[in-house]
């Protein structure tokens, strides 16, 4: 008996991949799964524990490749880095030419691209694939975006579509909660947020998976997706800290600001989660849960990853850049305390008034705000920082595409991650538009709708940002954002004087307004111009 697919990993991930496959697959007669894990013992517990999978559990790389029908096709979930090169090796080794090596994984694309050109000299495939969506997405439905060749793709597709997110069309709008069940007869049926079952001949579902380019593109664009990630989640924690700190809102009171905006333009599966968190109380003190966390946020690179290849090809992403920065600055434990000795503005709630509301729940000294006021200016500067993250994100997505030599739709991308995906939103559907409208489109700010939302959110950023300055409130990311539109707007920049500088220490010459050409000023010498 050979299986269609391998699984290489069985952790969360790659046993809840492997159990989406299997679902999926016992629809094709005799199509079954492959499951292989350095520690045997590990696959054969989750062949034990889940048998409507009828796994094939091998024992070794080379039992899986006798298990495979060919041309193979394997899927490595391991630890990116040394885990992955490591699996690689042992695939080689075992594999024939034709065969297909798939990285599931959260590689660095160039890691990938590299990996790619040493395989394909044992006339082997490789395929990098960005897979969003955590492990619920891998048993229900992720967002994948591969990255390969083209006969790999029609080789994988197959296998993979399947198994992928569906968005919902049937409303207009994606469902950030959309899931899946299993129907009485073992198929995966689309559910609503209640776990009933959805007829898709109505709603019209689109997988949620896409081929964005050969090599590395796959692992470049869920890096993208991550960073931009990285910014909204940072941008939500923004508006929560200044609602508190503006209003004096308990964190279940700003829950149910935030299940508001989920009915709204700000729907998204990042608002959903931040309520249930929000409203989520500890059960060994009582306190809110968000309380009782330590706050220095974690990081696995894909940020820093999305800001160091940013600066690589010379594009902006400051908005995801300062998120990144405030996990950075989060965990800085030691310069942390030795800042509390700094002072803050004069008219900053004290710390030990911030404590006092923290414990007992009470509004801070301040002068008189009205409430729905306050929300909406908030939500308004969230929602004008979120779309800035994204104009960032799909600007890098555009330039690495054209670095690369990879045929990336921007439209493409933003369809694939209305569903499955950690960033899915409403919003996305607006992005999936305007590049359907234009596919040419040059950025997302050269779009009515986004043009026309910038500027009616302008000035609640603003405000935001200012009264956050003015309270002593640290929002990075929304005050890069709004410096950022203000970069974008301004029809002539202090970088003239930055580039007069560096002419002056290191004689690395100006162009002028006036006329064409390069030049440098004898800055040492008499102070003449000449053209070079």
């Amino acid at each position: 008996m050979s299986a269609e697919v391998g699984v290489i990993g069985t952790g969360v991930m790659g046993s809840n991949l492997a159990r989406n496959l299997a679902r999926h697959l016992a629809a094709r007669a005799g199509a079954r799964v492959a499951v292989y894990d350095r520690d045997v013992e590990r696959a054969q517990a989750l062949a034990a524990e889940h048998p409507e999978a009828d796994f094939l559990v091998a024992s070794s790389p080379a039992d899986l490749a006798s298990k495979l029908s060919g041309p193979r096709v394997a899927i490595l979930m391991v630890n990116a880095g040394a885990a992955t090169d490591s699996a690689i090796n042992d695939l080689v080794e075992v594999f024939e030419p034709g065969d297909i090596i798939v990285d599931g994984g959260n590689s660095l694309f160039t890691d990938t691209i590299a990996r790619g050109e040493t395989v394909r000299q044992a006339g082997i495939e490789f395929v990098g694939v960005g897979i969003s969506g955590g492990e619920v997405g891998a048993l229900e439905g992720p967002s994948m975006m591969v990255g390969g060749t083209e006969s790999a793709w029609s080789r994988l597709r197959p296998i993979l579509e399947p198994i992928a997110a569906r968005a919902e069309t049937g409303d207009g709008h994606a469902e950030s909660s959309v899931g899946h069940v299993e129907s009485s007869d073992g198929r995966a049926e689309s559910s609503d947020g209640d776990g009933a079952p959805v007829d898709r001949a109505q709603v019209d579902p689109e997988s949620c998976i896409a081929h964005v380019g050969t090599d590395g593109a796959g692992h470049f664009v869920k890096m993208i997706h991550n960073g931009i990630e990285y910014a909204d989640m940072q941008l939500i924690a923004e508006a929560f800290a200044l609602l508190r700190s503006r209003l004096g809102l308990t964190p279940s009171e700003v829950a149910e600001v935030f299940r508001e905006w989920n009915r709204g333009e700000l729907e998204s599966y990042l608002i959903e989660i931040t309520a249930e968190v929000l409203d989520h109380t500890d059960a060994a003190t009582g306190q809110p849960f968000v309380d009782v966390i330590a706050d220095s946020a974690g990081a696995k690179g894909t940020g820093g990853w999305t800001v160091k290849t940013g600066l690589d090809l010379g594009v902006p992403v400051a908005t995801i850049a300062e998120a990144v920065s405030a996990r950075s600055l989060s965990a800085a434990s030691v310069l942390r305390s030795s800042g509390t000795a700094l002072d803050g503005p004069s008219n900053a709630t004290s710390a030990d008034d911030e404590a006092r509301t923290s414990a007992d729940d009470e509004a801070p000294t301040s002068a008189p705000v009205d409430r729905d006021t306050v929300i909406e200016t908030v939500r308004q500067a969230l929602f004008t920082g979120k779309i800035l993250a994204y104009v960032q994100g799909f600007h890098e997505i555009a330039a690495g595409a054209q670095e690369h030599g990879w045929n990336t739709d921007l439209g493409e991308v933003a369809r694939i991650w209305r569903a499955g995906c950690i960033i899915r939103a409403r919003f996305l559907d607006r992005i999936t538009d305007a590049f359907e409208a234009d596919p040419k489109l040059s950025s997302l700010l050269a779009d009515s709708y986004f043009q026309d939302s910038l500027n009616a959110g302008q000035q609640a950023l603003r405000d935001t940002v200012a009264d956050a300055a003015s309270a002593g409130v640290p929002i990075p990311a929304l005050a890069s954002a709004l410096s950022y539109f203000d970069g974008i707007r301004t029809s002539r920049s202090s970088a003239a004087l930055v580039q007069g500088q560096r002419d002056f220490f290191g004689s690395h010459t100006y162009a002028r307004t006036d006329r064409s050409g390069t030049f440098h000023t004898l800055w040492s010498g008499d102070r003449s111009e000449v053209q070079l």
